[in-house]
């Protein structure tokens, strides 16, 4: 289960990228300047910067905030107490954690498909044996069958009719 700390910043990624990439004036930013960050950070198109203790509309022509608008460390976007570096890490290993189940998942699918399929085959292949061996018995049972019919009535030997075919 997931924890409410990393869910929260993650939710406000997905639901606030929309606003963020879309088209908006700037200046609703800057007029939140003279406040704090929760005021500031209510509006998601807005980024607070903790150094400059100022609001800024953010950069959507850059993915990421210039370290001469604000440094990383001291950024603060959907939530005051998570700086953005934190949150790009926390997502991007989230994201990997994620990329690397789902290979592991595609993986053991792979190969309990396959393993059953060798699995099948060799059930086959077993069955077929044992019916080929079932058959040859037989085959012998005839055989010694017959030979005990031709011993009993006298035709042990060459076929006399043999010679006309």
């Amino acid at each position: 289960m997931m924890d409410s700390r990393i869910l929260l910043p993650v939710l406000l990624l997905v639901f606030g990228l929309a606003t963020v990439f879309s088209e908006s004036s700037g200046t609703a930013c800057e007029k939140l300047n003279a406040t704090n960050c929760d005021e500031c950070l209510s509006n998601v198109t807005c980024l607070w910067c903790i150094k400059t203790k100022s609001c800024i509309t953010y950069p959507v022509s850059t993915i990421l905030p210039p370290h001469k608008l604000c440094p990383l460390n001291d950024a603060r976007w959907g939530l005051c107490w998570m700086n953005f570096q934190i949150l790009i890490i926390t997502l991007s290993v989230l994201g990997g954690v994620i990329i690397i189940a789902f290979l592991v998942c595609l993986f053991c699918c792979c190969k309990c498909e396959n393993f059953g399929s060798q699995r099948f085959e060799a059930k086959m292949q077993r069955n077929a044996d044992k019916t080929r061996t079932k058959q040859e018995e037989r085959k012998v049972e005839m055989r010694q069958r017959h030979n005990e019919i031709r011993s009993k009535y006298g035709l042990s030997g060459q076929n006399p009719y043999s010679k006309f075919a």
